[in-house]
């Protein structure tokens, strides 16, 4: 058990607060089969208590210690509560048993739960405002029974830092493997023991037969009776001075030798709490994220930050590393400046600078939790291309610019088409999907950061317009030729051909054909000409990606606005246009 003994719990990220985990290998009593039992029981203690609670062990701790309510003499003792006559302790899991059909339920205490913010999804306990963490999870065994509840040990500390107070934790384990020579273990008499300040380690070799039972021994079978049957009476009843008889046999177990190998390890360890608590307590620490302010490389904390009246200034895959986790989101004021958060209760105001950067007001940062600083912080870069020209419009000038972003037209463009087209047309020309809400949300130029994401933008873009253009409905109104087969666009096209002209209808839709083409540009592009849909798109190929992005994105966008248009006028002019 030299692996377990050298692990200690201080320096684990997750701390088990309760274990009762055993995994078995092979079949018991033949060779080659290998257990282990872990087992953790754990009690909060008042630091000043700590003392006095040194004295607990395994038994006083351990899964057999039940967590229940008590009246002693006329004082209630809550199943939270440890007591002892020198301390009182807090169990910061509770066990409530059930009967031999029902696995027992573990409960993470309420108080630490609120405390720290969480929310139970399944079996683990996330903390939404550090942006979904996850900070405790319950692990069950394969019949449903837990099996092993911990918690991250950096909230755990937090949380005893707050209370005053240390966690106890004992623990036992037990590994055994049986073999069928077992001259490999060089243990003095087959037996092995060692104990240190928080561990009592022994282990021993056992000779057994085949099947599990020991070597050599005999068991005893006992049979006892009575001989004075009452089958004749309706309630027979049996006395003290009834006759009886007994037989004994002895049994000697058989089966060929083999040697079960065994180790056992209890260990009492502390966790200590944290020097500070900002989870729980609110306390302040000293800053640990630092921020480029000017072209010489200086860097400030929040602490100065939150003063200066001044922007900063980050590479844009910040925005998908935000806006895409759980929680976040993105937004636009107008067409270079928006919303961005990576948590439901915050968010900060950028904007977009001329070489595709993005600026934030140094103090929304500041004001910012410590961990979406970080974040921020991973991608912030010197100052470089000026500050958004539309962000300086709205939080120096007091002038918002009068300007509309492609990403906020998207969704509602292609909803209002699908309705339109069933009102004046008769038919559905998108076919629900499911990861419309999720394509849409995930569609805006910060994906074009490098040459990869632009093609990945495209390859959306055209999922969300090619790919959901229905061409069965729209074939309901115009059929192809005879031997001729349209896709969706081509479809279309040719149903807009019906109310314009089909040169006007082909040249409006061309961007749409561009960006299909682009779809596969990243695999493709080698052999490829995509000259021509970058023209369709009239897209900058030397412009920043980001840029590329919004073209990319306002091309499509004006697109699906003109088919709008076409069919909203569908039953007010008849014929072509």
């Amino acid at each position: 058990m030299t692996d377990i003994r050298r692990r200690k719990l201080e320096g684990a990220v997750w701390i088990p607060l309760r274990a009762s985990d055993l995994s078995e290998e092979g079949r018991l009593g033949y060779a080659g089969f290998k257990s282990e039992f872990y087992g953790v029981g754990t009690v909060a203690i008042p630091t000043k208590s700590r003392e006095a609670a040194s004295k607990l062990e395994w038994d006083d701790v351990g899964i057999s210690h039940s967590h229940s309510a008590c009246v002693e003499g006329d004082s209630y003792i809550p199943c939270d509560v440890y007591d002892d006559a020198e301390f009182t302790g807090l169990h910061l899991v509770l066990e409530q048993r059930g009967n031999r059909e029902e696995h027992p339920e573990w409960y993470l205490h309420q108080d630490f739960v609120i405390a720290l913010s969480l929310r139970r999804e399944g079996d683990v306990w996330l903390r939404i405002e550090e942006g979904y963490i996850e900070v405790a999870r319950l692990r069950k065994d394969k019949k449903g029974a837990p099996c092993l509840l911990e918690v991250r040990s950096s909230h755990l500390k937090d949380y005893l830092c707050a209370r005053g107070m240390a966690l106890f934790v004992t623990s036992y384990r037990r590994r055994t493997e049986a073999f069928e020579d077992a001259s490999h273990v060089k243990w003095p008499n087959g037996t092995a023991a060692a104990k240190s300040a928080t561990d009592r380690w022994q282990a021993r070799i056992s000779e057994i037969h085949e099947g599990g039972m020991p070597y050599g021994e005999e068991w005893a079978i006992f049979h006892t009776g009575r001989t004075d049957g009452q089958n004749d009476v309706d309630v027979p009843e049996i006395g003290l001075d009834d006759e009886s008889a007994s037989e004994t046999k002895t049994v000697r177990h058989t089966g060929r030798k083999l040697y079960s190998v065994t180790g056992e390890l209890w260990r009492n360890e502390w966790i200590e709490p944290a020097t500070a608590s900002p989870l729980v307590r609110r306390d302040k620490t000293p800053p640990s994220v630092f921020f480029i302010t000017d072209a010489e490389g200086k860097r400030e904390s929040a602490e100065t930050l939150v003063h200066a009246g001044r922007w900063l200034w980050f590479r844009p895959d910040v925005m998908v590393l935000l806006a895409h986790r759980r929680g976040g989101s993105l937004g636009w004021h107008t067409k270079d400046t928006g919303n961005v958060r990576c948590s439901p209760s915050d968010g900060v105001h950028f904007g977009v600078n001329r070489l595709g950067l993005v600026n934030v007001y140094a103090k929304d940062i500041a004001m910012l939790p410590e961990w979406q600083q970080r974040i921020w912080s991973g991608h912030n870069v010197g100052p470089e291309g000026g500050v958004s020209e539309e962000l300086l419009a709205s939080q120096a000038r007091a002038d918002p610019a009068d300007t509309q972003a492609p990403e906020e037209f998207l969704g509602p463009g292609l909803t209002t088409l699908n309705e339109l087209a069933k009102t004046n047309i008769g038919v559905r020309l998108i076919r629900d999907h499911r990861e419309v809400s999720e394509l849409i949300a995930r569609t805006h130029r910060f994906r074009a950061t490098d040459k990869a994401g632009f093609f990945s933008l495209a390859k959306d873009l055209a999922r969300l317009t090619a790919d959901s253009f229905d061409a069965g409905e729209i074939q309901k109104v115009v059929q192809p030729p005879k031997d001729v087969k349209w896709g969706s666009l081509k479809s279309l096209e040719n149903l807009l051909a019906t109310q314009i002209h089909p040169r006007v209808a082909h040249q409006q839709l061309g961007p749409l054909f561009a960006i299909y083409d682009l779809r596969h540009g990243d695999a493709h592009l080698s052999g490829s000409d995509l000259t021509g849909a970058f023209k369709l798109l009239k897209i900058d190929q030397n412009a920043p990606y980001v840029m590329q992005g919004y073209q990319l994105v306002f091309a499509c966008v004006n697109c699906i606005y003109f088919v709008i248009e076409v069919v909203k006028q569908w039953k007010k002019e008849e014929g072509r246009q």
